[in-house]
């Protein structure tokens, strides 16, 4: 660990990171095959440049943990309810070690049918999508994530919250490239990039979301504490109620008004499910999917040859530069990460 120059920011080695995420996790009491899968997303998050998903998250998932929110043992139940399906129970764990458990059979289950289906069930969520589907793209396979969140987003036209911030991530994969990956939320911005405009003191835009009145507002405490908006205005908020109903009751699981309910005040992370579909391009091509993958390159050099940025570029040129770099967070996050081990002490 090294002090930046200007002091205000403190740069970590990526094996520095990953073992301060597991000091953390494993002191708030996390049980280790859950430690290894939560770390592994944050540092995940810090090395690609995505700052509010990477070590911030740290206060966020030891918040739910102390609160009651997550089940810091739970073993995932995995089971087959049709051919082509696979749901886990988290048992109201996180996320992260559900997927684990029941990503190698939703895999397999693809590439026998051409089409798969992952429903994640009772667990609890605090990160990016992007890990789910490039992981399934990095395997050959097209991949698609849904998951609700708390409700904290207006529908356009009103200004109290129905929807999560429920995102949509997608994976493309490239033969000897890294896949083509995007991962959105279908609120205007991520909760968590309002969340540290605040911790920063900084405004937010004025269409990222309104007061408790409804009125329109700069100030992030107040978005917090008032309702997102979405992006695009009534196709993001079609897109919000689509992932509503894919990932919880196509699935059985919670809608994100459903999800805050359940929380009862407790300002925890959501509570739902999860829905991942995975693709094989053997399956609709068989011997001729490579030619068909090669295609699809045609498309992107169509895009970039214009100067355009195919989605997840910054994040591959972020991981880049961290793997002989390390990280930069800011001295305050840094502090305030090392008093949760204060605290355990």
């Amino acid at each position: 660990m090294t002090l930046a120059p200007d002091a205000d920011t403190v740069r970590l080695s990526l094996d520095e990171a990953r073992s301060l995420a597991r000091r953390v996790l494993s002191a708030a009491g996390l049980s280790p095959a859950h430690v290894e899968a939560v770390a592994e997303t944050m540092v995940a998050g810090e090395r690609d440049g995505c700052a509010s998903h990477g070590l911030y998250r740290l206060l966020v998932a030891t918040d739910s943990i102390a609160k009651g929110v997550v089940s810091v043992d739970a073993v995932p139940a995995l089971d087959e309810p049709a051919p082509a399906l696979v749901r886990v129970d988290g048992g109201g764990g996180f996320a992260q070690l559900a997927f684990e458990r029941g990503r190698p059979l939703l895999v397999e289950k693809a590439r026998r049918f051409g089409i798969a289906a992952l429903a994640l069930n009772n667990v609890v969520h605090f990160a990016a999508l992007w890990p789910e589907v490039e992981a399934l793209a990095g395997e050959g396979l097209v991949a698609l994530a849904f998951t609700p969140s708390h409700a904290w987003v207006a529908p356009e036209g009103g200004t109290r919250p129905v929807f999560g911030t429920n995102p949509v991530a997608f994976g493309w994969p490239r033969p000897g490239r890294h896949p083509f990956v995007f991962d959105f939320a279908t609120s205007a911005t991520a909760r968590g990039e309002i969340e540290l405009r605040r911790r920063a003191g900084q405004p937010v835009p004025a269409d990222w979301g309104y007061d408790a009145d409804g009125a329109s507002t700069t100030v992030a405490k107040e978005v917090l504490a008032g309702a997102m908006r979405t992006f695009g205005g009534h196709k993001g908020s079609a897109l919000a109620a689509m992932v509503e109903l894919l990932a919880g009751p196509l699935i059985g699981d919670l809608t994100s008004q459903e999800s805050l309910d359940a929380d009862a005040g407790r300002k925890g992370s959501p509570l739902g499910g999860e829905l991942i579909l995975a693709l094989d391009p053997a399956g609709f091509l068989g011997a001729a999917a490579g030619q068909h993958l090669q295609r699809a390159e045609a498309l992107f050099e169509a895009i970039q040859a214009q100067g355009a940025r195919l989605p997840s570029e910054r994040r591959y040129a972020a991981r880049a530069v961290s793997a002989h770099e390390g990280v930069t967070i800011p001295a305050a996050l840094h502090r305030d990460i090392l008093k949760l081990l204060e605290r355990k002490d």
